[in-house]
């Protein structure tokens, strides 16, 4: 059965993890207190199999499986879905994080977790990718080859739809929102998060670092977003007049 969420539905929530203990525990947890729509997968193809079947609203993916690991599952959902993914490791490696943000993970939560936290990353996700935040008049705008529209959370390159996570789209919108403002990490994370990160910096470096390789002919000489260095970064698209 191919679910999804509409305006008035509780989200509908796919966890991979190969600890069938946890995947009950979780998902009677999100169930019972927050009466979200939970399925779960304690093996990898198994998941993947799911995702063909039914339209989610967020995945909950561990980064420590048998045969493949969520690094991988990821890398192959990005290849097809723009579906939000918050990735759940046991170690607390900055390198996996950094990977994990590389491949598009949307966030990152270190196990064990206090259940409430993860429903906050959830809510805070859904938000960014569903645009419930407040919406950016005019709804759509160009910057030379690059067109952003706000309603319908797209964005093209010379026409052509460039396909963005909904971390990536956001901060975008972030540095659009603000144009010819230099906007520090802090300032970033705390927008982008609502909650606060660990002391985590290179996490933004690399978000923007995915995202000028997608929007930017050559990301080396950057035309929308510029490092202002040892500060943050600004947003110099010229507006195309109308």
């Amino acid at each position: 059965m191919n679910k999804s969420s509409g305006p008035s539905m509780k989200p509908y929530i796919l966890i991979i993890d190969d600890d069938e203990k946890l995947n009950l525990r979780l998902s009677k947890y999100l169930i019972k207190q927050y009466g979200f729509t939970v399925d779960t997968a304690s093996h990898p193809a198994e998941g993947m199999s799911k995702l063909k079947e039914n339209q989610y609203d967020l995945l909950i993916l561990d980064v420590m499986m048998p045969d493949t690991n969520g690094f991988e599952v990821l890398r192959k959902i990005r290849q097809k879905k723009d579906l939000p993914v918050i990735m759940l490791t046991a170690r607390g490696d900055v390198t996996d994080r950094i990977v994990g943000l590389e491949l598009g993970a949307d966030d990152y939560v270190p196990k064990p977790f206090e259940p409430r936290e993860l429903v906050a990353r959830i809510q805070t996700v859904l938000r960014r990718s569903s645009g419930e935040k407040k919406g950016i008049s005019p709804a759509k705008l160009s910057f030379g080859n690059l067109t952003i529209d706000f309603n319908t959370r797209t964005v093209k390159i010379n026409k052509e739809p460039v396909p963005l996570t909904s971390l990536e789209f956001e901060i975008l919108s972030l540095f659009i929102k603000n144009k010819g403002i230099v906007l520090d990490r802090d300032y970033l994370m705390d927008q982008l998060r609502g909650l606060d990160w660990d002391v985590f910096n290179r996490s933004i470096d690399v978000l923007i670092s995915r995202l000028r390789q997608k929007i930017q002919e050559n990301p080396k000489h950057p035309k929308y977003i510029k490092t202002v260095w040892g500060t943050g970064y600004i947003f110099i698209g010229h507006k195309n007049e109308e």
